[in-house]
């Protein structure tokens, strides 16, 4: 069963249940990267504000790198869902 299939994540109520949470992480991550380059870019607007706005920066790149982790993880624990479905069809019969 290869990663980053479709039918990974439809396999059984679980495996649709965990995408459904990853999915709900991912888009939370999205956000936040988001409101951080936001917010970051309007405090570069003053010299008082730009170390924060650095810093934001650098939490709205941390979320951008957390997002390709979050869809590996997934992927892997669904292939794992996978090979338990697999073994257990394998020892009914």
């Amino acid at each position: 069963m290869p990663l980053f299939r479709h039918e990974n994540r439809q396999k059984s109520e679980r495996t649709k249940r965990i995408y459904a949470l990853f999915e709900i992480a991912y888009t939370c991550v999205d956000f936040i990267a988001a409101a951080a380059f936001l917010i970051g870019s309007f405090l570069f607007f003053s010299e008082d504000t730009q170390t924060a706005a650095t810093w934001l920066f650098v939490v709205g790149s941390v979320c951008f790198a957390i997002k390709p982790t979050l869809r590996l993880v997934r992927e892997l624990k669904l292939y794992a869902i996978g090979d338990d479905d697999d073994l257990a069809k394998r020892l009914r019969d």
